[in-house]
């Protein structure tokens, strides 16, 4: 009974550790990772870098993460407190098994309240409205969508609705849902919505009660299983053709990752692949990448040679104006891997130069992303009086060689002249002779 109660005790103790640690997963090779859905990206947010990927440019259904790209043209294309009344067409046109807010014909909602809706809750009711509202109709809308899209660099993107109900011709790829999902999650307004786990619509003009909508995004649900304390965002999405769908965002101090996870199921205990392989995939790109000084301001990073400078002062080391902060993998810090610059230096560079006078830049390329710091000079460099005393000799002989050269060039003619003069005198003689 003891031992029983000793291994029930140990595993209780390996799942709370599990819990605990549970955000903070680390692998040191991607290979390593044991990631079920079927197409996969991870990105950093500042650089763009990608951290994981599998079949991200496969075309799939991107079924309600479309939602991503309706929430940010109405954000862009309207103004936060104007009113809509949903109409008959909005309320009824919402297909069998989609979701929807249960909005009624001719109530009252703010295009905030809508944006609500539409991203924590999916609400396609919310999506066509908002839709009308922008454009007009939602045809206009899509087109709004697919410019956007072209605009931000999609590929591989085709929208036929404002909320993702199947088609065969609405498609994306996990590369061009990171690209849309970035550029959201650098508006405010958006940012804002999406990390809520919940939010009230109170009474309005066709309601007496307050309404409860809650995020469908597990990772923000304290309740949840699949709770993940970094998260912040952003969108679920399923149908049955597409799979279940997420693109999630998570941020540890300065740092900010996007997952794509697009065709995923479940596990043979019956939990969501997708909410699993996220929180893997974050942690993995947290436990493995950071930003880091890899040089700090003031450090010396070259040194050159000055022209018409004193001998004591001509080799001028050159420091950095700021500290270059990268993105980089923790390996490369741990082996004291050493990141070489490229230096540009002034055009004219000479003396006189005072310390701490911008002379160049140094730029670092790192995994294809540059990080740039001006060049100071590290100290006062002094013009050589000496040369210019020997620039001044120089010239001074110059000169006079040209004097006596143009004398002597004088002188010959004069010569000439005499020696002409006499051999006429001559000729004429003997002529009269």
């Amino acid at each position: 009974m003891f031992k029983k109660r000793f291994l029930l005790s140990l595993i209780f103790i390996f799942f709370c550790l599990s819990v605990i640690f549970s955000n903070s997963i680390y692998a040191a090779d991607p290979s390593t990772l044991k990631i079920s859905s079927p197409s996969v990206l991870v990105i950093e947010r500042k650089t763009g870098n990608i951290i994981y990927e599998k079949s991200a440019d496969t075309t799939r259904y991107p079924a309600s993460l479309t939602k991503i790209m309706t929430g940010i043209i109405v954000i862009e294309n309207s103004n936060l407190n104007d009113v809509v009344k949903m109409t008959y067409d909005e309320v009824t046109s919402v297909p069998s098994g989609y979701s929807n807010a249960g909005l009624k014909v001719d109530e009252e909602l703010t295009v905030e309240q809508l944006l609500h809706l539409l991203l924590l809750c999916s609400a396609s009711d919310a999506a066509y409205a908002l839709a009308d509202h922008v454009a007009g109709s939602i045809p206009n809308f899509v087109s709004m969508m697919n410019a956007k899209a072209k605009e931000l660099g999609c590929t591989n993107t085709n929208f036929v609705s404002p909320d993702g109900v199947q088609n065969a011709k609405h498609i994306t790829t996990a590369t061009d849902l990171a690209k849309i999902a970035n550029y959201a999650m650098n508006n405010e307004t958006f940012r804002s919505i999406v990390s809520k786990s919940s939010y009230i619509i109170y009474p309005t003009n066709k309601t007496s009660t307050e309404r409860l909508f809650k995020n469908t995004n597990s990772l923000l649900d304290k309740n949840s299983t699949y709770y993940y304390s970094n998260a912040i965002g952003i969108k679920t999405g399923f149908t049955t053709p597409a799979g279940n769908c997420l693109v999630a965002c998570a941020k540890q101090d300065n740092l900010e990752f996007i997952v794509v996870i697009l065709g995923a199921t479940q596990t043979a205990s019956g939990l969501s692949e997708r909410f699993l392989d996220a929180k893997t995939l974050f942690g993995y790109a947290f436990g493995n990448y950071t930003y880091s000084d890899i040089e700090k301001a003031n450090d010396v990073v070259t040194t050159t040679t000055i022209k018409g400078a004193t001998n004591k002062t001509k080799n001028l080391e050159l420091k950095l104006e700021s500290s270059i902060t990268a993105f980089v993998d923790k390996k490369e810090l741990a082996t004291g891997t050493y990141f070489q610059p490229n230096i540009t230096l002034n055009e004219n560079l000479k003396a006189p130069i005072s310390n701490g006078t911008v002379v160049g830049t140094a730029t670092y390329n790192i995994d294809g992303v540059n990080y740039t710091s001006n060049l100071l000079a590290s100290k006062d460099v002094k013009k050589s009086y000496a040369s210019i005393i020997v620039t001044l000799i120089i010239i001074f002989i110059v000169l006079i060689a040209i004097y006596v050269y143009i004398d002597n060039q004088k002188n010959r003619k004069k010569k000439n002249h005499r020696i002409d003069k006499l051999a006429n005198k001559y000729i004429i003689s003997k002529e009269l002779e």
